[in-house]
């Protein structure tokens, strides 16, 4: 229980040793003082909360954010000093804001924990007490022996003790963690791999020694030391003896494996970074604003200390007549007194600070993020899977993503190749129904016939199937049967049971097409290779094998044929294969290779030689001799493979395409219009990650690929970059990628970073090829961490994708065949990549906006609020009493103006989707947080004040003037008495901004919905009837009632509803005014698009569709004819241009009706849609 309370409070010392013991079924030694060693748990933890830390630990990330901070200081110091607001005035609107944001950030956690469980409580098969047993992935403990079946994924990194195999090998695939597709043959120790039923593994006494976890995909150095007959067997352990958590078992029926490294210490779970609490670049931003305020608010409060002290100077004005001081009073330290004062004014003014904001952006956030899960375009009818947020805290980071890394297997590509065309003696052909069809020919041609394929071509057809390390899986039983024909099963079962596993995608497609063109490869055991060439089965001998590397870039094989000769079949790249060439028709072939690639296929080139007996023997001479060199193995093979890989004739070539998903390039293309920058960073090879990325048009075939490859020492490395740079400004003109492998990469980050960035940056594309996960991670922080900082986007789909999705500052997880850990640590998860462009062109466009509306029309509302209370202190000798009544105060962020502003973030369009969608160059218009700049800033700021002025000096004026105020508070007017003191100036000043808030908002909005008029004017109406009800009614509740019937009389009076009138045209007249000048002077690129949205000659004049109601009636006012006379869209001399079309026009339920944009602002034509 104490080790479980460290654990969960983060106290759990780290492991005492260099290497941990693991005792194979936990079978400790049973003598002397054994302590075992302490070992993580299987469970996987990507939440946040446990439910012991969740309201300590949220309280404290809500309290670092500096309003909820603030207002906790302002609410602690009204219940210790007396100051002119009550307490609840600050504590009911914290309260409903942290209230608010825990319930969100608790419910998204909790879908954490919902996704973990799933993980955590798999079903997993473990060997206990002589029995398999059942249990959930959590229970794993380390020394465990656990069994997995064909096509699952291994629950924790596990030492392989044996497999259903008889050699003890077994086949995976490690997609999920570095996104290779290709087979991968692990082993097991000899002594542990007889061990294939429950009885012999829980008679085995072994134990394993091993490093501590690290995060190293491809280290692992150990040792297992197996008992057998009283004597000590040691056999040492690499990583090709360890199965990795996450990857997943193929062509294998099943495995046993003892549990080495488990949970959040297994090398996948090492991978992932810590997952921090992400903040985006408005929030960022709205703290700033904030702390502006928080200086504004304390200059005014000092500002008012110190005037009120000069004020009462004079005597008369310290202590008049009617408020002695008490004696406490007049003794009190003047210090003490001071900071008295200056708290009241603080919390007279705290207002100017927006509690409310937060709590409004947490609800647009959660509320908002359900629009992408319902979004149809980003639903993917195939896999039946919606788009999903994570997180809804970045959002509106959608809107200002600069640069995009993404990974290539997976997330670009579907993961599948496919033959396209192949080059066979000079000529072209291409696979049509299962025929080889040449070049010209018609598909349907009665001389197209794949059987009588000779020579050359049933040469280049047999080198496919036979040059290659592909593996063959049967739903049958296994062809190693003991005293049976190894290759019955090609007579016993049809070739639809076989299926093909290759290291290479490339050799499974080439040995696919080869088997639906005729010659099959039906199997190998041994080292017997069979064929099926067009019924007939033909046995082939290996020989040898010439293993593929990154220099020579080339494989071969040298086979026994049937009729006793001795054959060499290679191939290999373009560049590794012609020069070697001497015969055969190498350059119509170099020119067919040149038109593949052009198309963005893969290519390889397939080429044989014939040996003589003479020549053979040679060659196996030398090959024996290499092989068992002990000084310089590797060189003397390399020397023997170039001698023998020469003098080859050339058979032809192959074009293979990795299937693209589609709209993979549109995508690309249309992020790059948005100016967003795409990287791609992938654990493949050089050369198949280049082809992709002139498929996909990552790379343009106009474009100049630069090289950083293969740097072995720091200066080696910074003299390329040098080189690279100054090519780069030679070539200013051309456009450039980089292609940059891992090795490289780390070189360059550990000294040249500054030099590695300005390469980048000048390139316009950059392709990273052989990236450990944790390599990209880096990548991804050193823009971030940029002098820039630009807003970075990570995609990818497998867990070697975790690291980088949480580093950048979005990470989007696809939906792919690879597991789902990509998906559980991303922020946002979609199901194809082409989604990508709608979520980012459309939705973030969307987000953004709003929230930056947000922000700044909430800071202008609270400006317009306090700064009359604040020139209200003039006219009451700074004796801090309220203009407004401390329910307004409470109501006025909470109840009054909260609603409009809640739907207008939820709902407004600026542009049409389609016309973002189709127009990726609008994404430049809010790029770099333009719409939350400082100026946009102080624009917003500046307005508040005039606003404020306007509304306080504006009542003052209209009200004040022709009157006497009468002791007893009453203003006598010539015909009658009418109640005018401090709370009804006060309610007028309120009322006026109630009003004129709600408007600007509406002048603000684009897209007006139903939900949009009902809160707007509802807000307005609802103010009226509470104030009413509120001032209208004796509440016995309450001990005092100062409002008791001054809106009723203050409603009562004309000159007050005329003065509201008079104030609002006088507030939002000029503002109407530059809008409709700025729009038609100096209009954007935005609003450039809004006015393309519908067709000239059906457009409808917003001012028009303003006043559209549903059964085809319209409401045309002589404003709206005004205005557009104003902005030149009516002549003059038309009278009755309005009056015509209003009468003329109404709208059916099928036609068209310009909604999209109806601002009374606009006044231009918009997008079409059904009213």
């Amino acid at each position: 229980m104490l080790r479980w309370i460290r654990q969960q409070l983060g106290f759990d010392p780290p492991h005492q040793s260099d290497t941990r013991t693991v005792y194979v079924a936990n079978r400790f030694p049973q003598h002397g003082h054994y302590i075992p060693q302490r070992f993580a748990d299987n469970r996987i933890i990507s939440s946040k909360y446990t439910i012991w830390n969740f309201v300590p630990k949220n309280l404290f990330e809500q309290f670092r954010r500096i309003a909820n901070f603030y207002f906790l200081i302002i609410f602690l110091v009204q219940l210790m000093i007396d100051t002119p607001t009550s307490p609840v005035t600050s504590g009911l609107p914290l309260f409903f804001v942290i209230t608010v944001t825990a319930i969100k950030q608790g419910y998204e956690d909790w879908l954490r924990h919902k996704a973990d469980n799933e993980v955590n409580g798999a079903p997993v098969f473990v060997v206990r007490s002589g029995s398999l047993v059942q249990t959930r992935s959590k229970n794993i403990r380390v020394g465990d022996i656990v069994r997995v079946a064909k096509d699952e994924t291994f629950p924790a990194d596990l030492a392989l003790l044996s497999s259903d195999r008889a050699d003890g090998t077994c086949h995976i695939t490690t997609a999920s963690l570095d996104g290779e597709t290709n087979l991968k043959t692990h082993f097991s120790v000899p002594e542990t791999s007889v061990c294939q039923s429950v009885s012999q593994l829980e008679a085995l006494q072994a134990v394993v020694e091993c490093q501590q976890p690290e995060a190293d995909l491809y280290r692992f150095v150990g040792r297992v030391t197996i008992t057998q007959h009283g004597e000590e067997i040691v056999r040492p352990l690499g990583p090709e003896n360890l199965l990795l958590r996450g990857a997943r078992l193929k062509n294998t029926k099943e495995i046993f494996g003892v549990a080495v490294y488990t949970g959040m210490e297994s090398k996948m779970a090492l991978n992932y970074k810590c997952k921090s609490q992400k903040r985006s670049a408005v929030e960022k931003s709205m703290n700033t604003f904030l702390i502006i305020y928080l200086v504004i608010l304390l200059f005014e409060a000092v500002l008012s200390t110190i005037l009120k002290y000069a004020w009462q100077a004079e005597d008369k004005w310290d202590e008049p007549f009617y408020n002695q001081k008490t004696e406490q009073e007049r003794n009190s330290s003047p210090i003490l007194k001071f900071i008295s004062d200056f708290l009241a004014f603080l919390v007279l003014y705290n207002f100017i600070i927006p509690i409310s904001l937060y709590v409004t952006v947490e609800m647009q956030k959660f509320l908002g993020s359900f629009f992408i899960g319902w979004d149809l375009d980003l639903y993917h009818e195939e896999s039946d899977q919606k788009a999903q947020v994570n997180t809804s805290d970045l959002n509106e980071e959608l809107g200002q993503v600069e640069y995009v890394f993404t990974d290539k297997t997976g997330t670009l590509t579907e993961n599948e190749m496919q033959f396209r065309e192949c080059s066979i003696n000079g000529t072209k052909y291409r696979e049509v129904n299962g025929k080889l069809v040449p070049e010209g020919m018609m598909d349907d041609s009665p001389d197209v016939s794949t059987a009588h394929l000779m020579g050359e071509e049933l040469l280049f057809l047999k080198a496919v199937s036979l040059c290659h390390t592909v593996q063959i899986s049967y739903d049958a039983p296994d062809c190693l049967v003991v005293g049976g024909d190894p290759f019955s099963h090609a007579n016993g079962f049809s070739s639809s049971h076989m299926e093909y596993y290759a290291s290479s995608p490339d050799e499974k497609a080439l040995v696919e097409a080869a088997k639906r063109i005729g010659v099959a490869f039906t199997g190998s055991c041994g080292d017997v290779m069979e064929i099926k060439t067009f019924g007939k089965f033909e046995k082939y001998k290996l020989l040898h094998v010439l293993e593929f590397d990154a220099d020579r870039r080339r494989m071969s094989v040298i086979l026994d044929t049937p009729s006793g000769g001795k054959v060499l079949f290679t191939k290999g790249a373009e560049s590794s294969i012609l020069p070697f060439t001497s015969s055969g028709e190498i350059e119509k072939t170099r020119l067919h290779v040149d038109e593949f690639a052009l198309k963005g296929l893969r290519t390889l080139v397939v080429a044989c030689r014939h040996f003589s007996p003479e020549e053979y023997a040679d060659v196996d001479k030398r090959l024996t001799a290499a092989r068992t060199a002990l000084q310089q193995r590797e060189e003397k093979l390399q020397e023997t493979f170039t001698y023998i890989e020469r003098d080859l004739h050339l058979l032809g070539a192959t074009g293979v395409e990795d299937k693209l998903q589609d709209k993979v390039q549109e995508t690309i293309e249309a992020l790059r219009l948005a100016g967003i920058k795409v990287w791609v960073l992938t654990g493949d090879k050089h050369e198949t990650a280049v082809s992709v990325s002139l498929s996909c048009g990552h790379f343009h075939r106009t474009m100049n690929i630069l090289e950083l490859l293969q740097q072995r020492s720091d200066n080696e490395c910074a003299e390329q970059l040098r080189r690279l740079a100054r090519r780069i400004k030679e070539d200013h003109v051309i456009q450039h990628g980089l292609v940059v492998d891992g090795a490289s990469l780390s070189l360059a980050l550990r000294e040249h970073e500054k030099l590695f960035m300005e390469v980048c940056k000048n390139c316009s594309a950059v392709l990273c090829c052989r990236m450990a996960p944790l390599q990209k991670a880096k990548v991804v922080r050193l823009f971030k961490t940029s002098p820039e900082k630009p807003i970075t986007l990570a995609i990818g789909d497998g867990a070697n994708d975790v690291s980088m999705i949480q580093e950048a500052h979005v990470g989007i997880g696809i939906m792919g065949k690879e597991g789902r850990q990509a998906v559980r640590n991303s922020d946002y998860a979609i199901a194809r990549f082409r989604f990508l462009s709608k979520l980012l062109l459309v939705h973030g466009h969307f987000y953004y906006i709003r929230i930056a509306t947000l922000v700044q029309y909430f800071f202008y509302k609270n400006v317009c609020f306090i700064t009359p209370q604040f020139l209200y202190q003039f006219f009451c000798l700074f004796s801090q009493q309220t203009l407004y009544d401390s329910v307004y105060l409470t109501l006025y962020n909470i109840c009054f103006t909260s609603l409009p502003i809640l739907v207008y973030s939820l709902f407004e369009q600026l542009v049409h989707p389609h016309v973002l969608q189709s127009k990726p160059g609008l994404y430049r218009d809010i790029s770099k947080n333009s719409l939350l700049s400082f100026r946009t800033f102080l624009y917003w700021t500046l307005l508040g004040f005039c606003h404020a002025f306007i509304f306080f000096f504006g009542c003052y004026i209209l009200m004040g003037e022709d009157t006497t105020l009468m002791g007893n508070g009453q203003i006598l007017r010539a015909n009658r008495q009418l109640m005018f003191g401090n709370w009804t100036f006060g309610t007028l000043v309120f009322t006026v901004m109630v009003i004129t808030v709600t408007l600007k908002l509406a002048l603000e909005t684009h897209f007006w919905t139903w939900m949009n008029h009902f809160v707007t004017w509802g807000s307005i109406a609802f103010y009226f009837i509470f104030s009413l009800f509120y001032g209208g009614i004796i509440w016995p509740f309450l001990h005092t009632q100062d409002m008791y019937f001054v809106f009723v009389q203050l409603l009562s009076s004309g000159s007050a509803w005329f003065a509201i009138i008079i104030i609002v045209i006088t507030c939002l007249f000029p503002d109407v005014i530059k809008k409709v000048l700025y729009r038609h002077l100096q209009p954007t690129s935005t609003q450039k698009s809004q006015s393309l949205s519908a067709p000239p000659a059906q457009a409808l004049s917003c001012v028009e569709s303003l006043c559209c109601y549903q059964h085809g009636q319209s409401g045309c006012s002589r404003l709206a004819v005004f205005l557009e006379q104003m902005t030149g869209q009516c002549k003059a001399n038309t009278n009755n241009c309005h009056a015509s079309s209003c009468s003329n026009r109404s709208w059916g339920d099928t036609e068209n009706f310009y909604s999209n944009d109806r601002s009374i602002l606009t006044l231009s034509p918009v997008e079409a849609s059904h009213c």
